[in-house]
């Protein structure tokens, strides 16, 4: 493997919870590509904004709520979202909520 290839041999050991709180944890920071895990404590949410990259969302465990363009969408473990450019979005947990953030640069 060269200098930019990265494995993550158990994900789940990476998971962390704060109380009433938000953790996240970059996978990876490339020219191209940035890959965040997330991890949000039931309750919590991260308010509407937008992102000047797309972003692609895919829940690993969990329930809660993507908003995409002021329409709620329920998220599960296997929901994947696109997200162009500028999309306004936001996201809350109704039970702790883990998910995997790619930003494309």
């Amino acid at each position: 493997m060269d200098d930019a290839s990265y494995v993550v041999s158990d994900l789940d050991s990476m998971i962390e919870f704060a109380k009433e709180g938000i953790v996240s944890k970059t996978l990876t920071d490339q020219p191209r590509v940035k890959v965040v895990l997330f991890c949000m404590s039931a309750g919590q949410s991260l308010s509407e904004h937008t992102a000047s990259v797309p972003a692609t969302v895919h829940v690993l465990k969990g329930e809660g709520t993507i908003t995409l363009d002021k329409k709620d969408f329920e998220a599960s473990p296997g929901t994947w979202v696109f997200m162009p450019q500028k999309q306004l979005h936001a996201l809350s947990a109704k039970k702790d909520m883990v998910f995997l953030l790619h930003l494309s640069k």
